[in-house]
């Protein structure tokens, strides 16, 4: 616990995309990771040579950037760096030693916020916690950009 019982801070090593969502394999989420960031930095390029987008609309492009960046970096390495920490703490072991091969290592997820528990009585969600999820800062720079930009940047996708 950091702040009492709504933020924690836990170790969860996530196997597919953002929130521990698993829709593909690795393979095909490492290759559509690298495609979006090659894509994106080709975007952040032409936005910053054209001029005339605003400040706010640059950043959110560089932070979901600098997030799948990150979440590549934990995908293509960290798996032949660390031991598998399943029932044990994860520790550093020679390059190529580690529990996966290159493109199938984990994302560290770290953040735990859970708010509430709804009560009993509610349908669907009574018991459950407000926001389960547990996530890290690479996650919440691309969904907390996304927000911003579907709020304040619309008018820019039209």
């Amino acid at each position: 616990p950091v702040f009492g019982n709504w933020f924690q801070i836990l170790f969860v090593e996530n196997n597919g995309m953002a929130f521990g969502m698993e829709i593909f394999n690795k393979y095909f989420l490492t290759g559509f990771r690298l495609v979006a960031v090659t894509f994106l930095g080709y975007l952040l390029h032409k936005l910053l040579k054209n001029g005339s987008y605003p400040f706010g609309f640059i950043v959110c492009v560089a932070m979901i950037l600098a997030g799948a960046v990150g979440n590549i970096i934990d995908c293509l390495f960290y798996g032949e760096i660390f031991s598998s920490s399943y029932g044990s703490v994860a520790g550093f072991v020679p390059w190529g030693e580690g529990y996966a091969s290159f493109m199938q290592g984990r994302v560290v997820d770290m953040f735990y916020f859970p708010l509430f528990t709804w009560p009993e009585w509610l349908p669907l969600v009574g018991g459950g916690i407000f926001f389960a999820p547990v996530f890290n800062f690479a996650d919440a720079c691309i969904s907390c950009s996304v927000v911003a930009m579907l709020l304040f940047y619309r008018k820019y996708f039209l």
